[in-house]
C-alpha cells in the first residue's frame, strides 16, 4: 500500500531459523519493522547475516518460522528490493539502459523516478557510458540507484556501501533518509558506519 504521503506497511518475522547445510546459523529470531524504521544487522562473517536477508527476500527457505506483511502487498507491486554483494549490472548496457531495464522488469517506467535516481547517486554525467567501463564504486552507485528508480516499501541490503567513497556513502545515507520519510523500511547487513542512526540493531554474533 502507498498512501498519499508514502508507504504504510509493516513487516514481521516470527520464530525464524536459518541454516547452511546441516549447520544452524540462528533460530528463534523475531523482528517487526513499521513505516520509517531501519534495522542494521552486524556480526562476524559466517554468523548468518546474508542468509537472514535472503530468507527475508524469499530467495532461501527458512529452516523454521514465518515472514509476513501487514497489509499484504498488492499483486503486481514491487514489495521489496534485495541487493547482495553482486551489483547485477549489465555491462553491455549504458547506465540509462540499466535503469530502464530494471524498471521494465518491475513493470515500472517513471521518467521522474529515473531522473531522481540518477541525481541521488551522481550518475547524470555517466548515463551514456556502458556499465562495463565504470569503476567498482560507480557500478555500486548504479546498483543502488534502482532503489530510487523503482520505489518499494522494504530494502534488504547486504553491505550496501561496499566500494563507495565518503561522498557516495553520504548520498546513500540521504537516500535512506528520504525512503524513511516516505514510510519505507530497510534491513541492512554491514560492517561499516552508514552515517545515520538506525531504529534497531541486531548483533548476529551475540546470538550465534
Amino acid at each position: 500500500m502507498v498512501s498519499d504521503c508514502g508507504f504504510s506497511y509493516s513487516f514481521q518475522a516470527r520464530g525464524l531459523a536459518g541454516a547452511r547445510g546441516e549447520r544452524w546459523l540462528f533460530d528463534g529470531l523475531d523482528l517487526t519493522l513499521g513505516p520509517g524504521e531501519v534495522l542494521v544487522v552486524t556480526g562476524p562473517n559466517g554468523t548468518g547475516k546474508t542468509t537472514l536477508l535472503r530468507i527475508l527476500a524469499g530467495l532461501l527457505p527458512a529452516a523454521e518460522g514465518s515472514v509476513g506483511w501487514e497489509p499484504q502487498p498488492e499483486d503486481g507491486r514491487v514489495a521489496l528490493h534485495y541487493l547482495g554483494h553482486q551489483n547485477s549490472v549489465k555491462g553491455a548496457l549504458t547506465v540509462a539502459q540499466n535503469l530502464a531495464f530494471w524498471q521494465r522488469l518491475a513493470g515500472a517506467g517513471d521518467a521522474a523516478a529515473t531522473a531522481a535516481a540518477q541525481a541521488a547517486f551522481a550518475l547524470d554525467d555517466l548515463v551514456d557510458l556502458p556499465a562495463r567501463v565504470l569503476s567498482a564504486g560507480q557500478q555500486r552507485r548504479l546498483a543502488l540507484a534502482r532503489l530510487v528508480a523503482i520505489p518499494a516499501p522494504l530494502w534488504l541490503l547486504d553491505e550496501p556501501t561496499t566500494a563507495l567513497d565518503a561522498g557516495s556513502v553520504k548520498a546513500f545515507a540521504d537516500a535512506v533518509a528520504a525512503h524513511r520519510d516516505r514510510g519505507g523500511m530497510a534491513i541492512l547487513a554491514t560492517h561499516q558506519d552508514l552515517g545515520f542512526e538506525p531504529t534497531y540493531r541486531l548483533d548476529m554474533g551475540a546470538s550465534a
